[in-house]
């Protein structure tokens, strides 16, 4: 009896022993095969997306990086590094001043009316109005007409012998050279207002239409104003959107260039000489150092705004949330 319960007992030990055993190597296959199919998904995510990691490392960092080459070195033939040299030699030169300080003036002043009043109009066309869909796509339509037209209208309304001084004269105002004083900006702010706003317009109506309506409900059952639900409910919800309508903004701010030379050449009136045009007339001197420091210089501005922009979002999101 003895010795058929020690066999049974290992028998039975031997089978559990087999048994853990194919456990065992069917986990490791199984998990093996996992593992595998991981780093086969990982692979092809990285094949898909080689082609447009390509094209951006040649078109866009590696010019980034061919700029910060430049702007540290003497000239493209020596190539001494030089430091910060060039970007002092930058900083204190009269040009780039007087571009920097004109270009951040105008997006101080066009900045926040094409955001603020594009939200307006969002709001107006929120409500019911007659007529929505013609005020809808009258603001709409800039976004369908070339520069080159708009440009040319411009030039009629705010030329010396044009309509806007018919209008002062008639008035009698003493006329303005718009394009030749310190009104310049004015006239590139109402250009750039009526280009964008509709643009504007659209993102804000699209965020307006995802805020909750059974919390503007419940609000209004409280006794709550329409200006009340605006600043406490709807405002809070468009934070995402009217940071990215600052930035987007921001950003065509900085592109007014193309606008300013078609009205008045390579080298306008002082108030309307932009970081465009000292770097177009740079490039055009062959000025590289000069060129690329500028470049690195407002691509640092920009990216400390947006910095300060995007925190504060992210506190007001937060906020929100909580």
């Amino acid at each position: 009896m003895s010795g058929d319960a020690g066999q049974k007992i290992d028998r039975y030990l031997k089978e559990n022993a087999a048994q853990a055993h194919r456990e065992k190597k069917y986990k490791e296959k199984r998990y093996g095969s996992a593992r595998l199919r991981r780093w086969r998904g990982r692979a092809a995510s990285w094949l898909y997306l080689a082609p447009s990691l390509i094209g951006v490392g040649l078109f866009f960092v590696l010019p980034f990086g061919v700029v910060i080459w430049y702007s540290v070195i003497n000239n493209p033939v020596q190539q001494e590094y030089v430091g910060t040299a060039n970007f002092i030699r930058t900083w204190n030169n009269n040009a780039f001043q007087l571009a920097a300080r004109n270009t951040l003036f105008f997006s101080l002043i066009a900045v926040p009316l094409a955001v603020i009043l594009s939200l307006w109009l969002a709001v107006i066309m929120e409500s019911r109005i007659p007529l929505k869909s013609t005020f809808r796509t009258f603001f709409l339509s800039p976004m369908m007409v070339p520069i080159a037209s708009v440009i040319l209208v411009w030039q009629v309304l705010f030329d010396y012998n044009g309509l806007v001084n018919v209008l002062l004269t008639r008035l009698g105002l003493d006329k303005i050279d718009w394009l030749k004083s310190d009104y310049a900006p004015l006239v590139i702010v109402l250009l750039f207002l009526w280009k964008n706003l509709g643009y504007n317009m659209i993102l804000f109506m699209a965020g307006l239409s995802s805020v909750p309506k059974d919390q503007i409900e419940v609000a209004r059952l409280e006794s709550a104003t329409e200006g009340q639900i605006f600043r406490m409910i709807k405002l809070r919800y468009l934070s995402s959107t009217i940071m990215f309508v600052i930035i987007m903004s921001l950003i065509n701010s900085f592109k007014v260039f193309r606008e300013v030379y078609l009205l008045s050449g390579d080298y306008p009136y002082n108030s309307l000489y932009m970081l465009q045009h000292f770097m177009n007339n740079t490039f055009q001197s062959l000025d590289y150092q000069k060129l690329s420091s500028a470049a690195i210089i407002m691509a640092g501005v920009m990216v400390v705004i947006i910095g300060i922009l995007l925190i504060s979002e992210d506190r007001f999101g937060r906020d929100l949330e909580q």
